[in-house]
């Protein structure tokens, strides 16, 4: 893999509550010139002007993913109609710990059926999870419509991505969805790392350090 592929399977996230929209501007033009696959900001950062080619994601019911279905569904849908490419969505934890999966996988098509033309990740936060509990959230999500699976939302304190989590992510969906890697990925050497187990994207805040690190 060279970095040019790299970097098209990257979203360029800012995240950060304190971010401002000169920030989102500076990471349009960061993207832009790393030649990322997209941006991925804040509900309120959206709109955001984004040049051909460069596709739009935000987040929904971040970074808990405790807010009832209601909420996260109408955030989705302020998002679609706002013009977003992709929405990554947190799933509820909570009623995954407790083995609701079946409120999981409700909670996931609430925001499905909000934002239907909208490509949906559902961010599982894999390192708050046994192995059980990251199959059955797979599961949920893929039978809730989903196009993605994806790690951790990074803000999490039992940690981000792995590449276990990835590749038993992996395991679970085959190809009929992609795996998003998210998460204290901060070299060159962990993107490609989670990449072989099984990822088809990357969420990376240090993009510009991690594809510096790579030859064209």
């Amino acid at each position: 893999m060279n970095r040019t592929e790299l970097a098209r399977m990257i979203d360029h996230t800012l995240l950060k509550p304190e971010a401002t929209a000169v920030d989102a501007d500076a990471l349009v033009s960061e993207a832009q010139e790393l030649g990322t696959y997209s941006v991925c900001v804040s509900p309120s950062r959206v709109p955001l002007k984004t040049p051909p080619g460069l596709h739009l994601a935000a987040v929904c019911g971040f970074p808990s993913g405790a807010h009832p279905s209601e909420v996260k569904a109408a955030e989705a849908r302020y998002l679609a109609e706002s013009g977003v490419d992709e929405i990554d969505m947190v799933i509820n934890v909570g009623a995954a710990k407790e083995g609701r999966f079946d409120d999981v996988e409700a909670d996931i098509r609430a925001v499905r059926e909000a934002a239907p033309k909208v490509l949906l990740k559902v961010i599982i936060e894999s390192a708050a999870l046994s192995d059980d509990e990251i199959v059955a959230a797979c599961k949920a999500s893929e039978r809730a419509g989903a196009d993605y699976v994806k790690t951790s939302t990074g803000f999490h304190p039992a940690g981000g991505a792995s590449t276990h989590a990835v590749e038993l992510m992996r395991r679970t969906v085959g190809d009929r969805l992609g795996v998003k890697a998210s998460g204290g990925i901060r070299t060159c050497a962990d993107a490609l790392a989670m990449v072989d187990a099984g990822a088809t994207r990357l969420g990376l805040s240090a993009s510009a350090s991690i594809l510096a690190e790579m030859e064209d």
